[in-house]
């Protein structure tokens, strides 16, 4: 009908007449009216909770109908994993036969060489584990984790896996859908070699069952207690016997068949403590608790008084000696080779190496690494210690601990790479700014900030690194010295994300007063002097990249904006979006744009996606989700349910993902799990061109789309009063050299 606006997309066949009039009306329409020349062209749209947000599409995709989106030839490995889970877990610390070191973060179970400085990583589990114990061998490993939940919000039940630490392969996996909310503790029997293992689950109930290892079945259960329970363990010289302590309790099990019985400990004189966090049996066969009062509690065996403690074993346990080893609580326990025994204490951070008739040998304290956690003993009486602020430490009472392991100890959420070498800076909620040496594995240094760090940046000469705060102020330090050579302020309120320019002239901050901050660096990146301020969101900002030539920025906000500003005219906004639809970025984390939005699933409510980073290449983007994964995707994704390789082991969201200089790395962070991963990028071919179809053939058939937009309804009477048709035309040469967009659709 006349007057009525026709479709982006025509499929007809067109006489050799309409080509023509079709062709001279537009010709003659450019010639006469070059201001009719539409502003806008072909567009996608997509939703984020009911809110539409509008791309344009870039003039080198010819045929983006025709656009298919495939996985990245590029992989992702676990190279690295940063960090110790010590500040809520116990058993978590052991010394395999093959000399490496088995612990845990997240949900990785990681087996690390000291000598030879080595990483492998068990990759089986799907949520956090939580626990750990090892066979008698010292090869084979069990780990329990906790329940979880799919990204549809629907729990995952907990288990317990059975591996070969040699080949990390799952030798068993043990009660799927009998535990509760997690699996608490862990040990296996050491009379029977290591035939049984007994697990305490998270239920209210905190279940007590015991299994066959190798069958995978169960031969007994029953309810534990009601209070928290923080350990079990069987007796190394008979496994009928189990004892589990926790919250105000000392139990005593008899297994017997598929029955299991118990006995209450009493502590008669002795004070009873708020907890017994931990115990060990020592040479003679008696049991060594610690507890919440710094006491030492010895446990001898004595004859049973049915009248008093009921039917079950025809032997108890009753106190026979209280010993005051901290002050605080006793964390761990652990007996040593040469019989003699070692306490680690909390509040007062000591460890200290008792003789078997508990007198104090020697001691020494750890303050700086926080409270001891657990103690395992390597070759030689070498020690290792694991501490409530997320350290490993390795070394002797006579000379001293080093750290050999170092993490974040709360949540995280900024990281930045360094332009040239194999460093990276994270931050977070612990308030601690670390710098990362990639090659070497280890931290290079860290400091403490006043304030919680939520974003970073290194400036492209990488001598200095910016850090924001939660507060509105930044700060900017030397690489080297940690020196804070400049502290602003701007607003009241969190930074999310700070970003230089990639000439390195100019520092975008952008708050969560909707704000984006410009400053222009001076005198070699130590004084910074306010540009201006782009003002035009209407929500918070999350995201920020500059364009290649560091005019421009892109910027996302949390209420799903996209919009751009022009730097160099006074931090104006761009009202014409169209005209950025061929910018190129420098760096590209904006998680809204036409070239990354194929990454968001179906049904997203627009926080199911943290952090996304293109590869300097530009081959692939990584994407950090809400649902513990990592995502490696094709670059440009443009397209919706694009394809992605997907790679486990973090423990909560994921906040940040960045590639290394190179490309060579990617580095990731989980949130809560305060893990930090580094993954080496395999593969890769060479990069496709940008234009993905190019016109080759005007063949019957070929559909090439012109869109001339509203041009006619500027200036309908050019073309008698009806509206150019925009459909498959025949463009001749001459046509062509006018440079008009055309699309391939």
């Amino acid at each position: 009908r006349a007057g009525d606006p026709l479709p982006i997309s025509v499929k007809c066949q067109l006489n050799i007449q309409k080509c023509i009039t079709n062709t001279m009306n537009l010709l003659l329409l450019l010639l006469l009216f070059p201001s009719s020349v539409p502003s806008e062209g072909l567009s996608i749209k997509m939703f984020l909770r009911g809110r539409p947000i509008t791309m344009y599409i870039p003039s080198d995709f010819h045929n983006y109908e025709d656009l298919r989106m495939e996985l990245p030839t590029q992989k992702l490995q676990l190279d690295w994993v940063y960090g110790y889970r010590g500040r809520d877990c116990r058993s978590n610390l052991y010394v395999l036969t093959s000399g490496e070191l088995v612990y845990f973060i997240a949900c990785v179970v990681v087996l690390y060489h000291v000598q030879r400085r080595t990483q492998r990583h068990y990759l089986r589990h799907t949520d956090c584990v939580r626990c750990l114990a090892v066979h008698p061998d010292g090869v084979h490993v069990a780990s329990g984790q906790m329940a979880g939940v799919d990204k549809d919000g629907k729990p995952l039940q907990p288990f317990v896996h059975i591996w070969d630490s040699v080949n990390l392969l799952t030798l068993q996996q043990i009660g799927l859908g009998s535990f509760e909310r997690g699996v608490g503790s862990l040990a296996f029997s050491t009379a029977d070699e290591g035939a049984y293992l007994c697990v305490i689950d998270e239920s209210n109930e905190h279940m007590l069952s015991v299994w066959d290892c190798v069958r995978g079945t169960k031969q007994a259960e029953i309810k534990s207690t009601n209070e928290s329970v923080l350990m079990v363990e069987f007796n190394p010289q008979d496994s009928s016997n189990i004892i589990t302590a926790g919250k105000s309790h000392v139990y005593f099990w008899t297994w017997v068949g598929s029955s299991l019985t118990k006995k209450q400990g009493i502590f008669g004189k002795y004070k009873k403590p708020k907890f017994i966090q931990c115990f060990v049996f020592d040479t003679n066969g008696d049991v060594l608790t610690g507890d919440s009062e710094g006491n030492i509690l010895t446990w001898a065996r004595a004859a049973a008084d049915i009248r008093t403690l009921g039917k079950g074993a025809k032997e108890t346990y009753q106190i026979s000696k209280q010993t005051h080893a901290h002050e605080g609580s006793i964390f761990c326990l652990c007996l040593c080779h040469d019989g003699s025994v070692l306490s680690g204490g909390g509040k007062d951070r000591r460890l200290v190496q008792w003789s078997p008739l508990l007198t104090v040998l020697q001691e020494v304290e750890v303050s700086q690494f926080g409270a001891v956690r657990t103690i395992a003993e390597g070759e030689s009486g070498e020690l290792l210690v694991g501490t409530t602020r997320n350290a490993l430490l390795r070394g002797s009472l006579a000379e001293g601990f080093k750290p050999i392991i170092q993490g974040h100890t709360d949540e995280l959420w900024g990281l930045g790479t360094h332009p040239s070498r194999d460093l990276f800076v994270t931050c977070g909620y612990d308030k601690q700014l670390c710098l990362w040496d990639g090659g070497e594995h280890m931290m290079a240094w860290s400091l403490t900030l006043e304030e919680t760090g939520l974003c970073a940046d290194f400036h492209p000469s990488g001598k200095v690194v910016t850090v924001g705060l939660s507060t509105g102020r930044w700060q900017v330090l030397d690489t080297e010295t940690r020196q804070v050579l400049s502290s602003y302020t701007d607003g009241n309120e969190q930074l999310s994300v700070v970003r230089y320019s990639p000439d390195g002239e100019f520092l975008a901050i952008g708050s969560h007063d909707n704000f984006i901050y410009i400053y222009s660096v001076e005198e070699k990146e130590h004084k910074y002097t306010r540009f201006g301020r782009c003002m035009g969101h209407s929500s918070f900002i999350t995201h920020l990249d500059w364009s290649k030539d560091g005019k421009f920025i892109m910027s996302n906000s949390g209420d799903y904006e996209i919009l751009y500003w022009e730097v160099a005219k006074g931090c104006k906004l761009v009202r014409n979006r169209f005209d950025n639809r061929d910018r190129e970025w420098a760096s590209y984390t904006c998680v809204l744009g036409f070239h990354v939005f194929g990454v968001w699933p179906d049904g997203s409510d627009g926080t199911d996606i943290n952090s996304l980073c293109r590869s300097h290449n530009e081959r692939v983007v990584a994407v950090a989700d809400d649902f513990c994964k990592v995502h490696l995707f094709q670059y440009p994704c443009a397209k919706p349910k694009a394809p992605s390789h997907v790679y486990i082991g973090h423990g909560s969201h994921v906040t940040n993902v960045r590639f290394t200089h190179d490309d060579g790395h990617l580095i990731s962070m989980g949130g809560k799990d305060t893990s930090i991963f580094q993954w080496r990028v395999l593969g890769g071919s060479p990069p496709a061109s940008r234009s993905l179809s190019s016109i080759s053939s005007y063949e019957d058939g070929d559909r090439i789309l012109a869109w001339v937009g509203k041009c006619s309804e500027r200036s309908p009477a050019l073309i008698g009063g009806s509206h150019i048709l925009g459909g498959p035309v025949f463009w001749p040469p001459f046509l062509l050299l006018l440079r008009w967009r055309i699309f391939v659709c």
